[in-house]
């Protein structure tokens, strides 16, 4: 028999579910019309139309095994997942808009993954037609299923140092890829460990003699028949990681594979298949867009991160009571009118605002500034197609700095989230724990979140000379110069703020952050081109330039998408105003030690900060209900009883507590074997009552 908890006791009074009525009545905006401002209604009723099929689904329906079961069985359980996420695929006849809905709300990787997000992809961008007909039409059928095999035991980040070699061989018209030393395995490879039959291999190509660096290539890893690893070919799972193990990550190692010349993804760079000369592509710069369109994505992926974390702290804190505030005490009105004093939900403490409220803050940076990104992303793709590739530096260089920054406010804000939830934040059934675990491989992959920074610093310090030089006008110049260009004209500026309230000002919000970030620069540059400091010493501050860049590039968007001439007279924008500022002079207060350093801030503003700061989460406090509402996450996506919409926290918890495996009889297995020896070694000293029960 299993343990249950009494069905009529209940929590005490108000009940979470009163405490987020009352919440959600005193906003200022209808979060519903915020929702439908951010995503748009199309994307609302196709997203209710599939949660529908998901939740009813007899495999995917149900996600309640993932807090109790260990990676075997979670395993098991994701391969039936994917397998019923092609047949309804087939059935429903989803597009990939509805399909990656469906993947975000069932919310758990699993082996089919990067099949669909690496495999097919690279198929798409960089086979050609025939390679096309012959792979890439399987693989949306699922009779071939790949992965991307490019990060190596011994390399990850320098893809130029990959050891794994293709070497084509100009007698039999055929590539040799082999692996010549252990820590060319390769390593961390989504789908490899037990699914794929086939991987992209990332290869240094080798023809008549000459390295051209690495290439990828399609190599058959496995059997069709049945599935065993082919000759020359050892294959594996890398084992258990700490998150993201309904993913079978592996390893692979070739012992010189031979493969087709048509293995070589040949739509930029070939090889002549007669001679074995090589053909390049006619611009490098071509992979640098999808560069970009990668990143945009991940930082729409953090304002889900940062969202989805916030949405669970903001209501649960506005449900846990703890204490009586004497200066300010709770009150509820009882049935026959008369009101009672009762504990203080946490979060109208200011320490749970400070910590919780500049999370929100940031969602919604992300949010519009994700937004750009695409936007800028489709308009550098005309240019490019027209032979325009003056867009593409700056664009990639940001996207790189917004990775890296977007990323780590998404890990470092589920972790303030988890916290702010107390004890019970640490419990699996916040919500928050496997979701930070399959969070965090964001900062690494797609570019480590330090070196990526190198790549916008060196941007910006190109940038920087060209303007100081004169060689960029005031009509050419893109975001990045303008600033800087800015700084250059008056860099003895100072910000003009003399009390709190100026601070509600974007435009000196904006010149603030826009001052900081060229400051940074030029110091940079003075120390590499005059002091002669080495790139490696200089490697501290070039991370902190890049952040102060991409903080700037996120206020900037923020400001526009609120502020901007285009931006609604509405409750629901006035709102997002208030956020907006709060993010800027969060933001501010956070780094205020590089303002300080530039000498634009003064010690005696920073104080005006931090007032400015306080006085916003005061402001805000009636709508942070709202504000997460309008992220429109259902509880099917959460999967957290501390977060649920319905505030029921305390009945979740416990009956989620009744689901434990330890729970399912009244004495657990185990007890025969190794407790009850000990106990009952006193039985000498025990006395039997009427009932029947040994007791001292």
């Amino acid at each position: 028999m299993s343990v249950r908890f009494p069905r009529h006791l209940k929590p005490i009074e108000p009940q979470g579910t009163q405490l987020l009525d009352q919440e959600r009545q005193t906003a200022t905006f209808d979060s519903k019309k915020l929702m439908v401002t951010l995503y748009g209604e199309e994307y609302l009723k196709k997203r209710d139309e599939i949660l529908n099929i998901l939740e009813n689904d007899p495999v995917l329906g149900d996600k309640n095994h993932r807090y109790y079961t260990g990676r075997d069985v979670r395993f098991q359980k994701s391969l039936a997942a994917g397998k019923r996420f092609i047949e309804l695929l087939k059935k429903h006849n989803w597009t990939k808009e509805e399909f990656g809905i469906a993947d975000f709300l069932f919310d758990e990787s699993g082996p089919f993954r990067l099949h669909r997000s690496m495999f097919m992809p690279t198929l798409e961008n960089q086979a050609t037609e025939e390679q096309q007909n012959i792979y890439l039409e399987a693989a949306k059928r699922y009779e071939i299923i790949g992965c991307y095999a490019q990060t190596e035991l011994g390399h990850g980040s320098n893809v130029r140092g990959l050891e794994t070699t293709a070497t084509y061989d100009v007698n039999t018209q055929e590539f040799v890829i082999n692996s010549p030393t252990l820590t060319s395995s390769k390593w961390w490879i989504g789908g490899l460990g037990v699914a794929a039959n086939h991987a992209m291999v990332m290869a240094r190509l080798i023809s008549n003699g000459k390295d051209y660096g690495p290439h990828p290539f399609i190599v058959q890893i496995r059997d069709l028949k049945t599935h065993e690893p082919l000759s020359g070919v050892t294959v594996g799972d890398i084992g258990p990681k700490f998150g993201f193990n309904t993913v079978d990550n592996g390893f692979i190692l070739f012992d010189n594979i031979r493969v087709p010349h048509i293995a070589m993804m040949a739509r930029y760079s070939k090889i002549d298949k007669a001679s074995g000369d090589y053909i390049k592509p006619p611009n490098s710069k071509l992979a640098y867009g999808t560069m970009v369109f990668v990143r945009a994505n991940i930082i729409l992926e953090s304002r889900y991160v940062l969202a989805r974390a916030a949405t669970v702290a903001i209501r649960y804190s506005a449900i846990r009571s703890q204490f009586v505030d004497d200066a300010s005490p709770k009150k509820i009105q009882n049935a026959d009118g008369s009101s009672k004093i009762v504990e203080t939900p946490v979060l109208d403490y200011v320490m749970q605002q400070y910590r919780l409220f500049p999370v929100i803050a940031q969602a919604y940076a992300c949010h519009f500034t994700a937004l750009e990104m695409h936007r800028m992303y489709y308009e550098n793709q005309e240019k490019m197609a027209q032979g325009d590739f003056s867009y593409l530096a700056d664009l990639h260089a940001s996207s790189s700095g917004l990775k890296s920054l977007t990323t780590t406010l998404g890990s470092a804000g589920i972790e303030e989230c988890r916290r702010a939830c107390g004890g019970h934040g640490y419990s699996l059934f916040s919500g928050l724990g496997q979701f930070y675990q399959d969070t965090l491989p964001k900062v690494t992959w797609e570019g480590d979140n330090y070196i990526l920074t190198q790549q916008t610093s060196r941007y910006l310090f190109k940038t920087f000379r060209s303007v100081a030089s004169g060689r960029v006008s005031e009509k050419n110049a893109n975001f990045s110069a303008s600033y800087m260009m800015e700084y250059l004209s008056n860099p003895k500026a100072r910000c003009p703020i003399t009390q709190a309230s100026d601070l509600s000002n974007p435009e000196i919000l904006l010149a603030t952050f826009k001052y900081r970030a060229a400051f940074l620069i030029s110091k940079a540059v003075h120390n590499i081109d005059v002091e002669q400091k080495t790139w490696n010493d200089m490697l501290v501050d070039i991370y902190r330039i890049s952040r102060a860049h991409c903080q700037l590039v996120l206020v900037s968007n923020f400001i526009k998408a609120v502020f901007g001439s285009n931006a609604p007279a509405s409750n629901e924008n006035r709102a997002l105003q208030k956020v907006a500022i709060l993010f800027a002079v969060s933001t501010l207060e956070q780094e205020m030690a590089d303002f300080l350093t530039s000498g634009y801030v003064s010690p005696e503003q920073s104080l005006l900060v931090k007032e400015r700061s306080i006085q916003l989460l005061k402001e805000l406090r009636p709508d942070v209900v709202a504000l997460v509402d309008a992220f429109g996450f259902p509880d099917y996506l959460l999967q957290s009883s501390l977060g649920a919409q319905d505030g029921d926290v305390y009945t979740r918890i416990t009956r989620a507590a009744e689901l434990e495996p330890l729970n399912q009889k009244k004495v657990a297995d185990g007890y025969e074997e190794y407790i009850k020896p000990f106990v009952h070694g006193g039985q000498g000293k025990w006395k039997i009552g009427k009932d029947g029960i040994a007791r001292l």
